[in-house]
């Protein structure tokens, strides 16, 4: 565990349950940098939530450490902790304006009628809201009444906040401007903030690590560019961005090289799990990495492929083929050339680095080939 003047919470050996036979969380250690925009990511149920709860101080853990600035919470009740907190339903007042709504933490703090109107102007600025301040949350939008939920979190200047699923009750278009809102607010005020998700775009695009969560334990942490480019488990690489994902036994490892046969193929591939001869593995590649028609030998990974059908998307086409023994293996390629590049029932030569293809411990959740 990282504990040096820049770690701002730490959870040590943090275990939860709730009937005393099974672990919501199990085993639980992260450090959480000051200033860090940290998401926890993952399915239902695989923890995330309940570790924001813990550091709330809204459940307490079974047992293990949880620290703030080097402090345990452990006896310090909710409202002491100074942490921010922003949820999926907004959980407004809906009686009061929106003034009020962003002066009542402010209140509860001591704080006087003039401290409390400089401070909900400078929220409402904040956030884009200014000359709202009369309306009430009925009169708002879904993305005003959210940024309003994230003005409040902010107004007592907290240094931690939290958010849980802020985004989940907004459309498409308001989420992705919400989110780069956001950062932008978290960026400016320097504030450390815990954010959980289970949508990995939303993870990708904002945060500065992600830590992916299954059955209540790490699967994973790091920069998005990382868990993305070099994932290493396959529960990881199946979760964040579209692979595509066989399953095979090595045949030989020399060194940063592997072998393995997979659907009457021989796969070059880099070894991330163990990856002994005659052990299971699951490749992963993604569809972007997979080249159509490349020059002969350009690639240790070249094999025939039939083009099941095409999908036009726009700025790229997704191609689904036969090859490997599969019948759904995934090709993106850009939309340059248009959308007669290829046709569905071609033959053609796909080829992709040995680099980017990565031997993977056995995924349970796929399907044998």
């Amino acid at each position: 565990m990282d504990s040096d003047a820049d770690t701002h919470v730490e959870f040590e050996r943090v275990h939860k349950s709730y009937d005393g036979r099974s672990w919501v969380v199990e085993n639980l250690d992260l450090s959480v940098r000051r200033g860090e925009f940290l998401t926890l990511l993952g399915p239902s149920g695989s923890g995330k939530t309940t570790c924001l709860m813990m550091l709330a101080g809204f459940e307490p853990p079974s047992s293990g450490s949880i620290r703030i600035d080097g402090r345990s919470v452990h006896t310090l009740p909710a409202r002491k902790r100074g942490i921010g907190m922003v949820f999926q339903n907004y959980a407004l007042f809906p009686h009061m304006t929106v003034g009020d709504n962003l002066a009542f933490p402010l209140e509860a703090r001591g704080l006087d009628r003039e401290q409390r109107r400089e401070r909900v102007e400078r929220a409402l600025r904040l956030v884009r809201l200014e000359g709202l301040a009369q309306r009430r949350p009925g009169q708002l939008s879904g993305g005003q009444q959210q940024r309003v939920a994230i003005a409040r979190a902010l107004v007592f200047e907290p240094e931690l906040v939290l958010m849980d699923e802020p985004l989940g009750a907004l459309d498409r278009r308001l989420r992705e401007e919400m989110q780069f809102e956001i950062r932008r607010i978290q960026r400016s005020l320097g504030v450390t903030v815990l954010y959980v998700t289970h949508d990995q775009q939303e993870a990708m695009a904002m945060s500065d690590r992600i830590a992916v969560f299954r059955g209540g334990r790490i699967e994973q942490i790091a920069e998005p560019e990382v868990l993305y480019e070099e994932p290493k488990r396959a529960f990881v690489a199946r979760f964040i961005g579209e692979n595509n994902r066989l399953r095979g036994r090595v045949r030989s490892r020399e060194g940063d090289l592997c072998e393995v046969e997979t659907g009457g193929e021989i796969v070059k591939a880099l070894p991330v799990a163990e990856c002994r001869p005659g052990s299971e593995t699951t490749l992963v590649i993604r569809p972007e990495r997979v080249n159509l028609a490349p020059r002969p030998g350009l690639f240790a990974n070249e094999y025939e492929a039939q083009i099941e059908d095409i999908a036009f998307l726009g700025d790229h086409l997704r191609i689904r083929a036969r090859l490997c023994g599969r019948s759904d293996f995934i090709i993106k390629i850009p939309n340059i050339v248009g959308h007669g590049a290829v046709l569905e029932g071609d033959r053609v030569r796909v080829g992709w680095p040995m680099t980017d293809c990565r031997a993977l411990d056995p995924d349970p959740e796929e399907d044998a080939t």
